[in-house]
Order: C-alpha cells, then structure tokens, then sequence
C-alpha cells in the first residue's frame, strides 16, 4: 500500500510538473498522423518566426526556445522538469519521460533541432542532445532525432555563356549567367573559390535563421526534397556514456585534458 501511494504521488507530481500549455509557444501542424508530422526546436523567437512562416503547415510543427536549456548532466530531474521550455518540449512531444517514457505516444515521426550554424548553435543542439540521451535515449535509438544543417553563406557569382547558337538563329552577343548557390561550411567555400570559370560578385554570410527570408529557409532546410539532415545514432553505448560524462559534466580535469588533446583540430568561429 505504501508503494502504491508513493508511486501515485510521483506520478501526480509528475504530471503537475509537466501540465503546461504548448498553445502559446508551439506551432502546431494540422496532421494527426504521427508518421508524417515532424518538429522543429528552433532557438529564439527570431528564427521561430521566419520557420513558421516557411513551414508545411499541414505536416510541420515549430517550438522555439528561449536561451540555452539546463545542462542535464549537471542538474538532477526534479530541477529539470521545472524548466519552462523542458517541461514545454516534453509536454510537446506526449510521450512521457523516464519511467513513464512510452514511444508509441511520440507525436512526430521526426524531431529536428535548427540551431544556428554557429558556436552558440552548436552548444545549443548539445545541450538538447544531452537531454535526450540522458532521459528520453529511446528517441535516439528508435531513430527520431535529427539535426538540420542550414546553410552558413549564399554565393552570387557568373559564368561566361557558352556563345553556341542554332544554325539558323541570328548570333547573339555572348554574355555572363548569374547564379546562385548555398554553401554550408568556411571549407567548401574556398573549394568554391578556386573553380576558376566562377567569378563570385557577392557573398552573404548567415549569422543566424532569422536572417534568411521564407523562401531561403524552405528550399535549403525545410523542403524534404532539397534539405539535409543529419540523423543522430549510436554506435557504441559504453563510448557514447563515456563522451557525454567528459564533455558535459561538473568534473573539470577530464574536460579539459579532452580539449587540450583535440585543440590542434579546432579552427576559431570568430
């Protein structure tokens, strides 16, 4: 008896901690097929805005966070699922957490996180990772985690006309083409320099989502015909338990001999 009430009482615990309202800050799809809806976490209102204008509104869903979620290998659960925007995600997704986790609730084929192609962006995603590897790890196993990877510069540039013309057309006078192509890392930005009958005329750099209008942010990361994703998996358990303890707890030694070792392969995101 005393079990049962104890049980009863966490549960209702549970479910006071996440009884939150996803009207306010989620955009919902107007599906109810689980197996083709899909949810973006996108960081900041900014972004969240331009996705939701640029979205399937009858498949895609939006949830934008506010600031960098808890480091969930530092913060124990009953201070996690006091977290307004943890609490919203969870109650978003509708199948439980912990204990209560059950998949075959989840209301997404797909759960993608749209960061920013940036430092904070990538902190971000990992922090969101963390959270699910430490408390909803079924969602990464059964294949439903995705990162989407937005493009970091769209380049203008020219190539001359081929200056072929039919045999019974009048010549015409040879000209340039212009063009337009997404580019999605600093790497295939100097690849693309170096091809020599491309003459650049303008580059623009995206230092966030929110910079990009509906049209861009559709054709290069929400169209499934065009965008690129990346699903997250794991190969080895014991080394995916090992990395996460390094990288994202409270014991400093560990972390830092981790960066001091892998430093030489940074490059600096200035």
């Amino acid at each position: 008896k005393a079990r049962t009430a104890s049980d009863k009482a966490r549960k209702g615990v549970m479910k006071q901690l996440l009884d939150v309202d996803t009207k306010s800050k989620l955009a919902a799809c107007s599906s109810k097929k689980s197996e083709e809806c899909e949810i973006y976490i996108v960081e900041g209102d900014s972004a969240g805005g331009t996705v939701k204008t640029a979205r399937n509104r009858r498949t895609q869903e939006v949830l934008p966070l506010r600031g960098k979620i808890l480091n969930e290998e530092k913060a124990p659960l009953e201070k996690i699922l006091v977290n307004n925007e943890i609490k919203t995600m969870i109650a978003a997704f509708g199948c439980g957490i912990g204990e209560n986790f059950d998949i075959k609730k989840l209301r997404y084929d797909k759960i993608i996180i749209l960061t920013d192609a940036d430092v904070d962006g990538a902190h971000i995603s990992t922090l969101l990772l963390t959270f699910f590897y430490r408390f909803m790890p079924e969602l990464i196993y059964s294949g439903k985690v995705y990162r989407g990877l937005p493009p970091l510069y769209k380049v203008d540039y020219e190539k001359a006309g081929s200056g072929k013309t039919p045999a019974d057309a009048k010549p015409k006078k040879r000209g340039k083409k212009k063009y337009s192509e997404y580019v999605f890392n600093d790497f295939e930005l100097e690849k693309f320099r170096k091809i020599k009958e491309n003459k650049i005329i303008g580059i623009q750099r995206y230092k966030g989502l929110g910079e990009m209008d509906a049209e861009q942010l559709w054709e290069t990361t929400l169209d499934p015909e065009s965008r690129i994703l990346a699903q997250v998996t794991i190969s080895d358990t014991v080394e995916a338990d090992d990395i996460t303890t390094t990288l994202m707890s409270s014991n400093v030694p560990p972390r830092r001999e981790f960066i001091m070792e892998e430093a030489k392969y940074a490059t600096l995101d200035i």
